[in-house]
């Protein structure tokens, strides 16, 4: 819960899938039907290791659903890309926006573009899929209209007017993938449309598809076409470890086990690149008992050993997460004194039982059981395929053990995994948070009521269900000062809340698990230039993919 003021250097983040892409960790069990046309030195075609198959590709390029194709944001661009890493942005469908006060943001349209089937692009299509959102708000999930009173075009210029003062809300707002009106205004339900022959006006086109692998085709009149180094995208369904390093891959965001002695090993230009980005945390559902006492969530978080959760999870490639809700160290000068340790918390389990027994939990024969004598269960729910977080849930489950919960663990494929933790069907959840360079987006996307929806009904953000009014008041004011000052201090109130109150239980740093091979491609972002993410699931790809060049010219 993957922001900036404007073009000097950005804070507020990009919501990246709201948290759940920024830890997307790719596996599958099917194999491709026949091997993709790559891998070979100078070759013109490049593999990705970016969408995965539950465990076979359902055509659907719909790009405002989580269920989408992540090709789609290849295929729809957005005005601008954000680099989550340091909140600095790329000009897409734009080449530039100013906000002259604190309630408008415009956008300066590019001309010259067209979409893949010919027609002219123009600042109405903009509008149109602004206004699209606004009247299907299931396709709104980076809740751009909780900020947005009106969206209108004059000329080449599209003017943002905000509900309020919001110097937060240009690197969300203009995120959005934008779609023709000319097709796009006679699907009757666009949320449960399923785009099969998508139109966009980025840099690739859909070639073939079949259930366990598609294809993407460089588009002859893409605007800067001659930034576009790759003529074909092949994305297989099954991304498992073994996949990635024995098929020729040229850029994967895949967990790799052992990652020198694998994918570096396996072939000679292989590299990667694991920035830390965001927080994997657990989320209690706090619509159930005991999730809904703070009490209970204390001990839960005073159970764990956090470190050697990370060491399990990443095989030491990141660490612990504190209880403060901020990337450390990138946001240290937001820490507040208010709270010990800069937020990290120690496992005490002594400090757990108090915690458990005020929540009416008592341990009893090795088990923790409440007033009847009925043992505390839970079920943690995480993703088919991700190793790395389900690493991490099997020490979780194996720490929580130890002090007496009997804990299953739940993992649905991908797909129904974003179903269930959306619609509030879970106990405990794995779940990503932050991570995009912005302290006030990542607390508004975890914390605030705008996203809040009933048991059963989808919600973008906050899965775990958290409503506090003064929460909502410290968001609201937080987004709409310019004091640089009160934003700290605001940011201190944030972080006693998430320390004291618990609406999730942070584990530990997320990485963005990047590899890469310059056998055919060279350019890739990395440590000494980290121009983007190396998340290909993510618009930022259509940065990466108009920067990289061929390996021999």
């Amino acid at each position: 819960m993957i922001d900036g003021t404007r073009r000097t250097r950005m804070r507020l983040t990009s919501a990246l899938g709201l948290g759940l892409a920024a830890a997307l960790a790719l596996s599958a069990c099917a194999a491709p039907e026949s091997g993709p046309t790559t891998g070979t030195d100078g070759s013109s075609s490049l593999m990705l290791a970016a969408d995965n198959g539950s465990p076979t590709f359902v055509k659907n390029f719909n790009p405002f659903v989580i269920e989408k194709r992540t090709a789609s944001t290849i295929i729809n661009e957005p005005l601008m890309v954000v680099n989550a890493l340091d909140g600095k942005s790329t000009s897409f469908l734009q080449t530039d926006y100013t906000q002259p006060d604190a309630k408008t943001i415009v956008s300066d349209i590019r001309e010259g573009v067209i979409w893949s089937d010919g027609e002219e692009f123009t600042a109405e299509d903009v509008v149109f899929t602004y206004n699209l959102l606004k009247e299907f708000p299931a396709l709104d999930s980076t809740g751009v209209w909780s900020r947005l009173e009106s969206v209108s075009a004059e000329g080449l210029k599209v003017t943002f007017t905000l509900q309020a003062e919001d110097s937060s809300a240009p690197i969300t707002v203009l995120a959005v993938p934008i779609v023709a009106e000319h097709l796009w205004a006679d699907v009757k339900d666009p949320v449960t449309f399923t785009n099969e022959d998508p139109i966009g006006t980025g840099p690739y086109t859909l070639g073939d598809f079949n259930a366990n692998q598609y294809k993407l085709e460089k588009n002859a009149d893409y605007w800067q076409a001659d930034k576009v180094a790759a003529d074909e995208l092949v994305l297989p369904a099954a991304n498992s470890q073994l996949d990635v390093v024995n098929n020729g891959y040229d850029w994967a965001y895949a967990f790799m086990s052992d990652v020198e002695n694998t994918w570096v090993a396996a072939d000679e230009g292989n590299q990667y690149w694991f920035p830390a980005a965001g927080t994997v945390a657990i989320a209690p559902n706090l619509t159930k008992a005991p999730y809904n006492d703070p009490n209970f969530r204390e001990g839960m978080s005073l159970a764990l050993e956090r470190d050697s959760i990370a060491d399990n999870a990443s095989e030491g490639t990141v660490g612990a997460a504190g209880q403060q809700g901020l990337l450390l160290p990138t946001q240290d000068e937001w820490l507040t004194d208010a709270i010990p340790d800069k937020g990290m918390v120690a496992q005490d389990t002594d400090a757990a039982e108090a915690a458990f027994a005020k929540a009416g939990f008592t341990s009893k024969g090795g088990k923790l059981v409440d007033a009847d004598g009925v043992q505390a269960k839970m079920t943690i729910t995480t993703p088919n395929g991700w190793t790395d977080w389900l690493r991490a849930v099997q020490e979780i489950q194996k720490q929580y053990v130890a002090i007496g919960i009997d804990v299953k663990i739940n993992q649905p494929q991908p797909a129904a995994y974003f179903q269930a933790v959306q619609n509030g069907d879970f106990d405990v959840a794995m779940t990503s948070f932050g991570g995009n360079g912005s302290v006030y987006q990542g607390y508004y996307n975890l914390l605030s009521s705008d996203f809040l929806q009933p048991i059963g009904t989808t919600a973008p953000s906050n899965y775990q269900r958290y409503s506090n009014p003064e929460v909502d008041r410290m968001l609201t004011e937080f987004r709409t000062t310019v004091d640089a000052d009160r934003q700290k201090e605001l940011a201190g109130e944030l972080q006693e809340v998430m320390y004291n109150d618990l609406p999730v239980i942070s584990v530990y740093y997320a990485g963005l698990w990047g590899l890469v091979s310059d056998k055919s491609f060279t350019g890739w972002p990395d440590a000494d230039n980290p121009y983007m993410t190396p998340t290909p699931y993510t618009s930022a790809a259509l940065v990466v993919l108009t920067t990289i060049t061929k390996a021999n010219g």
